[in-house]
């Protein structure tokens, strides 16, 4: 079977199931005024939530070159956190239930750090590049944003 480039950039079939079944993969696709982006979440228990979530409406809020938004989702308590994470992540910070989209340092990243305001669970991936982290940072203060799941073909 052959596999699109945009699927091996993606990291949706990172990773191999028994049968050689490959990962199933969650896409969110966020709406943050006139701007729309794809997350690729990964298969945490947090990312399942976050997705199971999908449709819901939401206010985005501005922290540095982050984006967060609240989101009626608890995270799974036993899953690692990161007190840094890369650009172009995606993390749901628990005490914030909410949804954190990293697109550059933060008021606490010290060099070229990128550090929430306290630890996240990863929970995915923006896609787009720096094209995408350019857009983000247009975003202001009490933007609308909505969130769709997508299908695969979407």
């Amino acid at each position: 079977m052959a596999w699109q480039a945009s699927e091996l950039r993606s990291g949706c079939i990172a990773g191999w199931r028994r049968a050689i079944t490959p990962k199933v993969c969650k896409h969110l696709r966020l709406t943050l005024g006139s701007l729309s982006v794809t997350v690729v979440l990964n298969d945490s228990a947090t990312a399942s939530a976050v997705a199971a979530a999908a449709p819901f409406e939401a206010v985005a809020h501005r922290w540095g070159a982050e984006i967060y938004f609240g989101l009626a989702v608890t995270g799974d308590e036993t899953e690692a956190s990161a007190a840094t994470v890369e650009l172009g992540e995606v993390g749901f910070w628990p005490p914030g239930q909410a949804l954190c989209l990293f697109f550059g340092p933060t008021p606490l990243s010290v060099g070229d750090e990128i550090r929430p305001a306290s630890p996240v669970t990863r929970v995915g991936r923006l896609e787009g590049g720096a094209a995408v982290w350019s857009a983000l940072s247009e975003v202001v203060e009490g933007t609308p944003v909505t969130a769709e799941r997508l299908s695969r073909g979407d």
